[in-house]
């Protein structure tokens, strides 16, 4: 996590490792817990889970162009 002066401890540079589950088990219970907290890392998670979501729609083709 990361802290911003004055503003406390944060874990948006790790959001797009959470939506992806690619954090340890201890790591995504620390995430979690900060998100239901913070109302502005939950709606960057919110954006990092719909640019997950908007991924899946793209075709190898898509990518070629």
């Amino acid at each position: 996590m990361t802290a911003d002066p004055g503003e406390g401890t944060h874990v948006r540079h790790v959001l797009g490792a959470y939506v992806l589950d690619a954090l340890t088990a201890g790591e995504s219970r620390e995430v979690s817990r900060h998100l239901q907290s913070c109302d502005r890392c939950a709606a960057d998670y919110v954006a990092a889970a719909e640019a997950v979501s908007l991924l899946a729609l793209l075709r190898e083709e898509d990518l070629l162009e």
